[in-house]
């Protein structure tokens, strides 16, 4: 197996995601070849920091990067030697099987469609974020790679969720729940309103709408949704998980009996921040891409690009592209 990495995005690149590279690369031998893209010197200068370089790794030199404020679409056409699109171009030319980067999300989602297309059937692509909840992971799709979807977009998000949910998290038949406003199917707007139809028809097991308040319980493993709402849910859901922790930090060191109280809870917050870590999850991959794109969070640390590289590992194993092909040469047969 071959995968390629933009080393050069995200807030902490090169340092973090080289040595969550070598990391992966140690933890995974049939990991044959693991390309980082990037500046030369620069990459290199961060493998000579680690203690022990895979024989694994291997450095591809790119000339420019696309940074995190600038607009995807357009900084992917200008700059053809930025890392994100030589690692890209490592897949579409066939010597990589999947690509890991945490650089600019919207420049990972550009670059995969415009280099790779879709896969056969699929209208839009859509990203897959996994959640944490009290009982169980689920998938949320999409997550921000197309704002305004149709209806049947969305349900194809929900058929290649599923397909995630079963082959990545093991989830034997996933529950899929469309976001909505009310769990009435007369709720909603028009394109949920007819998506809902259409997912009754769809080869999935859908079991109707879902409010915000549904989210962590546990009821669905597959949230359905356009890239603009998902987006919104996932960028609010990260910061009040921030704000819960500040103020619990802030409320244990009030007096003496909490901070003792903070001592004996030590091992239970230990065990809850664990379990709620994003980076624990790996990336987001691009669903319904020619080829595996996995999107990791721009404030990766090496934790998240060894885990997103193991993500992108697991997808290829898991031949997640194949079965999505399947499911939705099905969806259509049935439709």
């Amino acid at each position: 197996m071959r995968i390629a990495v933009d080393a050069m995005g995200g807030d902490f690149a090169p340092a973090e995601i080289v040595k969550g590279a070598c990391e992966a690369a140690a933890a995974f031998p049939d990991i044959e070849v693991l390309y980082l893209v990037g500046d030369r010197e620069a990459v290199q200068r961060e493998l000579d920091r680690q203690k022990q370089v895979p024989p694994a790794i291997q450095v591809v030199h790119s000339d420019e990067v696309i940074g995190m404020g600038e607009a995807p679409a357009s900084a992917v056409r200008r700059k053809k030697k930025s890392s994100i699109n030589l690692a890209v171009d490592l897949v579409k030319t066939g010597e990589a099987q999947a690509v890991f980067s945490a650089g600019n999300t919207g420049a990972a989602v550009a670059a995969g469609q415009l280099k790779l297309r879709t896969l056969e059937g699929v209208i839009r692509p859509g990203i897959a974020t996994v959640f944490p909840s009290p009982t169980k992971p689920f998938v949320l799709i999409d997550a921000g790679a197309t704002p305004d979807a149709i209806p049947e977009s969305l349900m194809q998000f929900a058929i290649m969720g599923s397909v995630y949910s079963r082959e990545i998290l093991g989830v034997a038949q996933p529950k899929v729940g469309l976001m909505s406003i009310g769990e009435e199917d007369a709720k909603g707007n028009e394109v949920t309103k007819e998506t809902f139809h259409l997912l009754q028809q769809a080869p999935i097991d859908f079991v109707g709408n879902i409010e915000g308040h549904d989210l962590f319980e546990g009821h669905v493993d597959v949230v359905v949704c356009d890239g603009f709402v998902g987006n919104v849910i996932l960028k609010t859901s990260e910061s009040v998980g921030h704000a819960i922790v500040t103020w619990i930090k802030h409320e244990f060191v009030r007096n003496p009996i909490r901070i003792l109280g903070a001592i004996l809870l030590r091992g239970a917050l230990k065990s809850l921040k664990k379990k709620v870590n994003p980076e624990s999850y790996g990336g987001a991959p691009l669903l319904g891409v020619k080829g595996t794109v996995l999107i990791g969070h721009g404030s990766s640390s090496h934790v998240a690009a060894f885990h997103g590289i193991r993500s992108a590992r697991d997808a290829v194993k898991h031949h997640v592209n194949e079965a999505i092909v399947k499911a939705i040469a099905t969806a259509q047969t049935s439709g």
